[in-house]
């Protein structure tokens, strides 16, 4: 199985938000994401990089 740490950028920093994460779902303008330890988060973000060789995922926050 493929998972990835995604991390939300905010004033040009980015937080982890969410570790080992195996699903994202786009529900309106928001993103629903699970991980492999059933934790869930939906957040207000646009997907900003998807770094498959890092297993790393940077999700911008949508304003509004």
């Amino acid at each position: 199985m493929c998972e990835a740490n995604v991390y939300l950028e905010r004033d040009g920093e980015e937080e982890l938000v969410l570790e080992s994460v195996y699903l994202i779902r786009p529900e309106g303008e928001r993103l629903f994401l699970v991980n492999i330890f059933g934790e869930q988060k939906l957040l207000r973000a646009t997907f900003k990089l998807l770094d498959f060789t890092e297993d790393k995922i940077i999700l911008k926050e949508r304003k509004g």
